[in-house]
């Protein structure tokens, strides 16, 4: 589902204008954001919470060239579902999307059949 999709199901179900879902839509994404970026956390009860996770000093290798590179701490964006959220997808009969709809990959070591 796509972020227009979201807006006209949340119009039709409030019966709220297109351009004010909108507008909302954009200023929940932009507190979010904003209130991360200033190392804030946000909990929406029922929901979940968006938190940073602080990644710790590492070194990593660059492969190609055999060389080493530190990556610094740094905080990553995450998000948690609330055991509600968790519990109502786990209930869930219906499964769409890219998911169930992919082949199977072939084993290591043989060939795919030409079409």
């Amino acid at each position: 589902m796509t972020k227009a999709e979201v807006i006209s199901e949340i119009s039709q179900k409030t019966g709220i204008e297109k351009a004010d879902v909108l507008t909302t839509v954009e200023a929940f994404f932009k507190v979010v954001k904003d209130s991360m970026a200033d190392g804030q956390n946000i909990y929406v009860r029922g929901f979940g919470s968006f938190v940073n996770k602080k990644r710790a000093r590492k070194v990593a290798r660059n492969i190609s060239k055999n060389t080493s590179l530190i990556i610094d701490e740094h905080f990553i964006p995450s998000f948690k579902p609330s055991k509600t959220f968790v519990a109502k997808i786990k209930g869930s009969k219906k499964i769409t999307g890219d998911v169930s709809a992919k082949a199977p990959k072939a084993a290591k070591g043989t060939k795919k059949a030409k079409a």
